[in-house]
């Protein structure tokens, strides 16, 4: 089986010049390689190409077969790492809370250990008539969210 841990180093190694990072690396039992890139900007089919041949040149089909892929993270995947949510600092996202809340708000700020949501919410100040809207900022761990993934408005 193909070691996880040295294709890893080669797509690192790649991925070091440019302003793309790695999302995720998957190597099955059967050596089906599956590489997810993601960037700041876009992810070209050049480059997911260019990455391809890479990753060939450094393995060796005579020694073990195997079937690769390359591809971007899709915009509406759930979010994987923490880079992805820092390049979505100031977007709309969806988050789907493990108690079955699934809320959507801008995206404010993402550490290590959380990340803060604002939602809109409607509440009637006590003495008035009609609800009003206010913003709400929202912690959450990510241990506490099922998904969170970029939100698609059109407007």
């Amino acid at each position: 089986m193909i070691d996880k841990g040295n294709l890893t180093a080669v797509v690192e190694e790649y991925l070091s010049g440019s302003n793309c990072f790695l999302v995720d690396l998957t190597v099955t039992p059967d050596n089906r390689i599956t590489v997810e890139i993601d960037s700041a900007e876009s992810v070209s089919i050049d480059f997911c190409a260019d990455l391809s041949r890479h990753i060939e040149a450094n393995l060796d089909r005579e020694t073990e077969d195997f079937e690769l892929e390359v591809g971007s993270a899709g915009l509406t995947a759930p979010f994987k790492i923490l880079k992805q949510y820092e390049k979505n600092i100031g977007n709309q996202v969806e988050v789907l809370t493990c108690d079955g809340r699934k809320l959507r708000g801008l995206l404010k700020a993402a550490t290590p250990e959380h990340f803060i949501l604002e939602i809109e919410k409607q509440v009637k100040p006590e003495g008035a008539k009609r609800k009003i809207t206010v913003q709400e900022a929202l912690t959450f761990a990510y241990s506490e969210i099922k998904y969170t993934k970029y939100l698609i408005l059109f407007k």
